[in-house]
């Protein structure tokens, strides 16, 4: 977290999470409550994806406390199994930019945007699907432009 604050070196999570599995297993283990998890999957290969959903447009200085939550997840995994395959992302279900790619220069620095952070149909279609996010939208439109009397 220091070199990454003071940008000594930039985000790499293979690097990170190999960091992590060398000492997940030494030292004086110590009970911790990390943060709670807001999605929890796991594939049939045992696989498991760790997810932290986020509004559209979360403040910039927040960046460092989710990066340092992924990281914890990924240490509380790894003690209780040192060979877990074990992903932690920032999830933000939705895209207020589109079409435009979303906007993550404000994450640049702290998070590997290639591993940590899954945005609009990039999240919806990594958990449901190719398609989902469309499918998403257009119930969305659909329940948006009904009338309801009451």
């Amino acid at each position: 977290m220091d070199d990454l604050t003071t940008a000594i070196r930039s985000p790499d999570k293979a690097k990170e999470i190999k960091v992590i599995r060398r000492v997940c297993q030494s030292g004086q283990m110590r009970k911790v409550k990390p943060t709670k998890v807001d999605l929890f999957l796991e594939t049939s290969s045992n696989e498991q994806y760790l997810f932290d959903i986020k509004t559209a447009k979360p403040n910039a200085g927040g960046f460092k406390e989710f990066k340092r939550t992924l990281l914890e997840w990924v240490a509380a995994a790894c003690a209780s199994n040192p060979n877990v395959k074990i992903h932690t992302v920032i999830a933000i279900p939705y895209n207020p930019y589109e079409p435009q790619p979303y906007d993550r220069w404000t994450m640049k620095g702290m998070l590997d945007l290639d591993h940590e952070l899954k945005v609009g149909a990039e999240f919806w279609d990594f958990i449901g699907g190719r398609g989902t996010y469309e499918d998403l939208l257009d119930c969305f439109e659909q329940v948006g432009t009904t009338t309801y009397s009451v």
